[in-house]
C-alpha cells in the first residue's frame, strides 16, 4: 500500500522527460523532419510515433537492457524506421536525430514547471533533477534555462545506474548529503519514479497530468499543486 509523502521535506528531485519537458511537437514529427532532411523521404509523423512507442516498449521489456548509450538509441531509431525506408540504419540519419534532440526547440517545457521550481526555491527547498537519460541532458537543461534551478543533476548514464535501481537514488542522496527521509521524488512513472523512490525510503508523488481523480495523497495532476502539498502558500 502506498503512503503519502512526509512533512519536513528538505529537497525535491524531479524526473525530466514527461515531468518537466516533452519532445515537441512529438518524437514522430522530429523523426519525420530528420528523414526528410537526411534521406529526402516523407514519412507520416503519426506512424513514426506509433513505431517509436513500439520500439521503446520492446527495448524496455527486459529491465536493465536499455542503458541510454548511443548504441541503444541507434537501435531505437533503426527499429522505428525499419520497413519504412531501406536506409533505416543509415549512420547519418541517426547522427542527425541525435543532434536534433540536443536543441531546445525540440522540447516543450510544461507551463507549470518554472512557477513550481521558483516557488519551492523561494521557500528554501533544495532542488535536483534525477533522470534516466544520456550525457545530452545537462547541456540540454542549460539551453532550456532549467539547469540553474537545480543544485544537482543526476543523469543515469553518468551515474552508472538507472531508475528503478536503488543505486541511482542512493547516488542522488549522497550528492545532496541528505537522508532518504529528507527527500521527495516527483515523476510520471509509477514503477521508475514513485514506487522506486518509496522502496528507498524516500517520499514520492506520481505526476499524472490531467489524469488524477479524487486528489489521491500520493499523486499530482499538475506541478502547480506541489508547493501547496509541501505547505508552501
Amino acid at each position: 500500500m502506498s503512503r503519502p509523502f512526509a512533512a519536513g521535506v528538505r529537497a525535491v528531485t524531479f524526473d525530466v522527460g514527461g515531468t518537466l519537458i516533452e519532445p515537441w511537437p512529438s518524437v514522430g514529427h522530429l523523426y519525420a523532419e530528420g528523414a526528410q532532411a537526411v534521406l529526402g523521404e516523407r514519412l507520416e509523423p503519426g506512424l513514426l510515433n506509433e513505431r517509436f512507442a513500439a520500439a521503446w516498449r520492446a527495448a524496455h521489456r527486459v529491465p536493465g537492457t536499455f542503458n541510454y548509450t548511443t548504441a541503444d538509441w541507434a537501435a531505437i531509431v533503426r527499429s522505428t524506421f525499419e520497413g519504412l525506408t531501406p536506409k533505416a540504419a543509415a549512420p547519418e540519419l541517426f547522427q542527425a536525430l541525435w543532434e536534433r534532440f540536443t536543441e531546445p526547440d525540440a522540447w516543450h517545457v510544461f507551463p507549470d514547471v518554472r512557477p513550481c521550481l521558483e516557488s519551492l526555491a523561494a521557500a528554501g527547498i533544495r532542488l535536483a533533477a534525477l533522470s534516466n537519460w544520456d550525457e545530452r541532458l545537462g547541456p540540454l537543461l542549460q539551453r532550456l534555462d532549467l539547469a540553474r534551478h537545480f543544485e544537482v543533476i543526476v543523469v543515469s548514464a553518468e551515474a552508472g545506474a538507472h531508475k528503478p535501481s536503488p543505486e541511482i537514488f542512493a547516488h542522488a542522496a549522497h550528492r545532496l548529503r541528505l537522508a532518504p527521509a529528507d527527500l521527495l521524488h516527483v515523476g510520471d512513472s509509477a514503477r521508475e519514479d514513485a514506487e522506486a523512490a518509496r522502496a528507498c525510503g524516500w517520499s514520492s508523488l506520481l505526476l499524472r497530468r490531467g489524469r488524477c481523480t479524487g486528489q489521491p495523497l500520493d499523486q499530482l495532476s499538475s506541478l502547480a499543486e506541489l508547493p501547496g502539498r509541501l505547505g508552501i502558500s
